[in-house]
């Protein structure tokens, strides 16, 4: 999918207004972040933080194991 956007004056900045199919592409919505990577091919939009993912992997893991003694500890 290729698509033009058009830069424009946003306060002191500049800004790009995504429209609503990119936005439904992304998974985001007003307010929601967007992370911007640096590939060999360009610039690629992602609408979730893969460090932020990778951290709950292990997070999750971790509840996975040690569920006998998060359960204790919230009683």
């Amino acid at each position: 999918m290729a698509m033009k956007l058009k830069l424009t004056t946003v306060g002191n900045s500049t800004g790009v207004i995504l429209p609503k199919e990119l936005l439904e592409r992304l998974r985001v919505s007003k307010g929601d972040s967007l992370h911007v990577l640096e590939t060999p091919n360009g610039v690629e939009l992602i609408g979730f933080d893969p460090e932020f993912a990778r951290q709950m992997d292990v997070a999750e893991k971790v509840m996975r194991r040690r569920r006998n003694v998060l359960k204790r500890l919230a009683e």
